[in-house]
């Protein structure tokens, strides 16, 4: 493999790097190199929409170049880690494009982030910069990175955004960088240098880190761009955090660049915000996912009434949508529906507009690049023989974009990588016919109750046909007689009720075995999500491990 210019990095191969070159794959070409490209092609369109600000590809080209300037003069070296954490908004767009510009390696926090994360970021990372707002959700986000600071030597810098007060040295304000003089991008970046570095989609401890290359990302952005057919008329909605590799670039962020379009800053994802800024902004892609999308229809007839958006394509991601609410949103939103199912570390599926709706509604899509290689296996053999078509299994993949190692992690690297540089993605899928994903779990998720194996996606999914049950979650518990107990976790309609035996007489009536009904049954007002906005499922089960 070739060897990183950042220490830390893991490379593909010699002979796959070579492959993809001669394919057309991987051009060459450096995040900044790509969007002056894009600023030259689209300088009049309206790049980004934040509020009242309206920000043309020519005007972001330039406020990039002015606080690359700013972060140059105060210190900022190519290939230097800078951990930024911003809320959506025109600042998080210019300051992830001008690290870029300087070839600096963005660490993309997310807004739930805390000083346990940060700091681990910091260490792993050994980044110099931290960017965050004076506050975020309540929560003091200046003294939180101080005290980062404080546990991290190598973090010399803090800058911050919108600042109560002026700043003291060392401190700086964001403000003040954007206002410096302009400086060129980069000429000694270069493509298949890392260009970020993004979150494992973990469910417990603290994300581990993932390096993309330039090379590699950019190919991921094109591709996502073409097979989500954008244009310059996309509009597209930024609801969920747009550091999260979806919004960023599935297509997200860079996709709506890459063709010219614009992109809306939606500060919260709260229907009142969200569901205004689509019927203002005309908005014609949204990403979000399950939780999120029945939040805004149910929101719907009070901030839309019985407005349809037929202009509208909703995708919907980070976990398995239930085909029952593919056609509730269908129908109640008159909009596109596209599934996506990806992860940070590489492998993106969609969906096509060309899709039979039973495709639409009830698999995740099929890879978006014929380049990708899949193979399902089972989990306990993971460098067996691949399974046949429809068989349940571990998902692998490899390919030009899908990384062969995590960040300066031998260790999980052993874990998540098999002999020949496939991906154990820890998801349980089938392969239909049609070379579509049906994604079923996690393997860490199925449940083991007196022999019997149960997938809780089974389970949650015939919950969710009750027209009481709103939200579900379906977790095994440890226990000493059955080795694990069966607990449904469900949030019911607004004025619903719905007891135990209901539930079960429920499952019952919709087909499943007894072994699979849920010993336990708990109404609750909301589930608990991890730090990428995924159930929680780790915390309800020690929740309830002696109950």
């Amino acid at each position: 493999m070739r060897a990183a210019r950042l220490p830390g990095a893991v490379f593909w191969p010699e002979e796959a790097q070579r492959r993809y070159r001669e394919a057309g794959l991987w051009r060459g070409q450096t995040l900044a190199q790509w969007f002056q490209e894009r600023a030259q092609l689209f300088a009049e369109n309206v790049a980004v929409v934040d509020g009242s600000r309206r920000v043309s590809y020519a005007e972001l080209e330039s406020n990039v170049a002015r606080l690359a300037g700013g972060f140059l003069a105060r210190g900022v070296a190519e290939l230097d880690r800078v951990i930024v954490q911003l809320p959506n908004s025109l600042e998080l767009v210019e300051v992830l494009l001008a690290l870029s510009w300087l070839g600096a390696v963005p660490v993309l926090a997310l807004p739930a982030h805390r000083r346990a994360e940060l700091s681990a970021f910091a260490a792993r990372a050994r980044a110099t910069t931290l960017v965050v707002p004076s506050r975020n959700a309540g929560a003091d986000m200046l003294e939180i990175a101080r005290e980062v600071q404080r546990e991290q030597p190598s973090l010399e810098r803090i800058v911050v955004h919108e600042p109560q007060g002026v700043l003291a040295a060392p401190l700086l304000d964001l403000a003040v960088l954007r206002a410096y003089a302009p400086v060129p991008a980069s000429a000694q970046t270069l493509a298949s240098d890392v260009a970020l570095l993004q979150l494992s989609g973990g469910s417990t401890g603290v994300p581990k880190l993932i390096a993309r290359t330039h090379d590699d990302y950019l190919y991921s952005v094109r591709q996502s761009a073409r097979v989500c057919e954008l244009s310059e008329q996309t509009r597209f909605l930024a609801a969920l955090p747009m550091t999260h590799n979806f919004t960023l670039s599935s297509p997200g962020i860079l996709g709506v660049f890459h063709a010219g379009g614009s992109v809306v800053a939606c500060p919260h994802p709260l229907p009142a915000i969200a569901l205004r800024l689509l019927l203002e902004e005309r908005i014609t892609l949204a990403a979000s996912v399950p939780s999120l999308a029945q939040a805004w229809l149910e929101a719907k007839p009070r901030y839309l009434r019985d407005i349809a958006l037929p202009e509208l394509t909703l995708q919907v991601g980070g976990a398995r949508l239930d085909p029952q609410v593919a056609r509730e949103l269908l129908a109640g939103f008159g909009c596109r529906l596209q599934q996506v199912f990806g992860m940070a570390e590489g492998l993106v599926n969609y969906t096509r507009a060309t899709d039979s709706l039973d495709v639409i509604c009830e698999t995740q899509g099929r890879p978006m690049s014929e380049h990708d290689e899949l193979r399902v296996v089972l989990p306990e053999n993971p460098d067996g023989p691949a399974l046949p078509a429809g068989e349940l299994g571990e998902l692998q993949t490899r390919g030009p974009y899908t990384i062969r190692g995590y960040f300066d992690d031998p260790e999980a690297d052993a874990k998540a990588f098999t002999r020949d540089g496939f991906y154990r993605t820890g998801d349980l899928v089938r392969v239909t016919a049609s070379g579509n994903l049906s994604v079923e779990g996690r393997i860490g998720d199925r449940i083991l109750r007196g022999g019997e194996k149960i997938a809780p996606q089974e389970v949650e999914e015939q919950l969710l046909r009750h027209p009481s049950v709103r939200d579900v979650a379906v977790v095994g518990v440890a226990d000493a007689t059955w080795g694990q107990k069966t607990h449904a976790f469900l949030i019911l309609a607004e004025g619903a009720t719905l007891t135990a035996p209901q539930a079960r007489a429920h499952l019952r009536e919709r087909g499943l075995a007894e072994f699979k009904l849920p010993d336990v049954v708990h109404v609750v007002a909301e589930l608990p999500r991890t730090k990428v906005g995924k159930t929680d499922r780790a915390a309800l089960r020690a929740r309830h491990a002696t109950g």
